[in-house]
């Protein structure tokens, strides 16, 4: 049932809204414009995912929403169909003022939703780019400049052009917070509140926010710019997705490296992923398969911008079998038909478990969660299983699971010799 917080209301709003509309059960229910229809169907979808059909009765009405629900679960379709309609229906007041803004936490994500927003309004006339770090900061200025209708991007470039002048707010209609907790987790609280209060006033645009967990970082920081809004929540008493497999391997430290070789070897899909808590990790991983003859990817934080969107294209495209990425990428990587998640290292923030193994499973698919745990990393279980709100099935490996390395190249680092004595004595 739809919930509305017991929040002071604005002078303006004097009370939250009482409408219950049931979820819908497709789309031809919304009677949506025909180009937005066009779009759905271009991308083959048949029925609305559950907070789809939850939210699109409310937000098309133009009411604020925050929406609870896990990653892979169609939230960026329903904010999109949203933005479309309403753009279509009303003028632009101007052909150069944005009349959407989307803010994201992660670089990936942005340029995600880009590409989703183009190819789901690809049979209208609105415009949409993606601005965010590590790419040309005059090129993606001059394309807001020019004149476009949706903007998605993350809270540090926003803020950029919007104190340049780059970009005006005053033509935006509609707001949209995607994973609101992932940015407070990035430490982004300040720039989202710097961001809403850029806005036009609160009463006259739309706001929709999303997030897979409803805390009160999230209402503090947020509702006070909202009209008083409809709470819907799609996410089931499990807190991870229920299609996903999830396993738990108990192993050696020493043996840690060769359960994943095992793992990897006798994985038969198009697509893994595999996490590590460090770039260091992420780095040794890499090369120690490679040693082993397996072509992988590394996606670390300090990676070209450039470089990173061309590797994540080419998984997406399925060129690329295998990615180990830090957690930077467990919010960004929007992709279907990701089989597998391997946790080489278990996360030491609970919450990022449930945003790792929700890259796979999407969109209602079966997927696979694997997690191996040492002696170094097993504290962080407790935490874990007490936020999913059960026990992880586990496995003590053995030989079996383990596979045969290939012993590698790489040298024994010598030890420095000392200065002063040609013989590496010190005097």
């Amino acid at each position: 049932m739809p919930k509305t917080r017991n929040a002071p209301p604005p002078k303006d709003y004097d009370k939250p809204p009482d409408e219950n509309i049931p979820p819908i059960k497709n789309f031809k229910e919304l009677k949506l414009d025909e180009r937005i229809v066009a779009g759905i169907k271009d991308q083959g979808f048949v029925e609305p995912t559950k907070i789809q059909s939850m939210s699109l009765p409310y937000t098309l009405k133009g009411l604020d929403l925050v929406g609870q629900a896990q990653t892979g679960t169609g939230k960026t379709a329903a904010f999109l169909i949203t933005i479309f309609e309403k753009l279509l229906k009303t003028k632009a007041e101007s052909k150069t003022l944005p009349r959407a803004l989307i803010v994201v936490p992660t670089r990936e994500l942005a340029v995600q939703i880009e590409k989703e927003a183009r190819a789901l309004g690809a049979h209208t006339d609105l415009t949409v780019t993606a601005v965010f770090g590590g790419v040309d900061y005059k090129k993606q200025a001059d394309r807001v400049r020019g004149g476009v209708d949706i903007v998605c991007g993350t809270p540090g470039r926003i803020i950029d052009y919007m104190k340049q002048g780059a970009l005006k707010t005053k033509g935006i209609e509609i707001l949209v917070i995607d994973e609101a907790d992932r940015l407070f987790d990035m430490g982004f609280i300040k720039d989202l509140r710097f961001i809403m209060k850029g806005m036009p006033k609160y009463s006259t645009r739309q706001t929709l926010l999303f997030s897979a967990t409803i805390n009160f970082k999230v209402i503090e920081a947020t509702y006070q710019y909202m009209k008083i809004p409809v709470e819907v929540s799609a996410t089931p008493e499990s807190i991870t997705v229920d299609e996903v497999s999830q396993t738990l391997y108990h192993v050696e430290k020493r043996k840690k490296f060769r359960l994943l070789l095992g793992l990897v070897q006798r994985a038969e899909v198009d697509r893994l992923l595999i996490f590590s808590n460090t770039k260091n990790g992420v780095l040794m991983i890499n090369e120690r398969l490679a040693e082993n003859g397996i072509k992988a990817f590394a996606l670390t934080g300090d990676i070209p911008q450039r470089k990173r969107l061309r590797i994540i294209e080419r998984f997406m495209d399925g060129e690329i079998k295998i990615v180990i990425a830090t957690d930077v990428a467990s919010r960004g990587l929007h992709i279907e038909e990701i089989g597998y998640v391997i946790n080489y290292d278990l996360p030491q923030n609970p919450e990022d478990y449930i945003h790792r193994i929700g890259r796979t499973a999407r969109a209602g698919k079966k997927g696979i969660a694997i997690s191996v745990t040492s002696e170094d990393d097993v504290y962080f279980l407790e935490p874990i299983e007490e936020l999913i709100g059960m026990k992880l099935p586990f496995i003590v490996a053995d030989d079996g699971d383990l596979g045969r390395e290939v012993e590698g190249r790489r040298k024994q680092k010598r030890p420095q010799k000392g200065r002063g004595r040609r013989d590496g004595r010190r005097k």
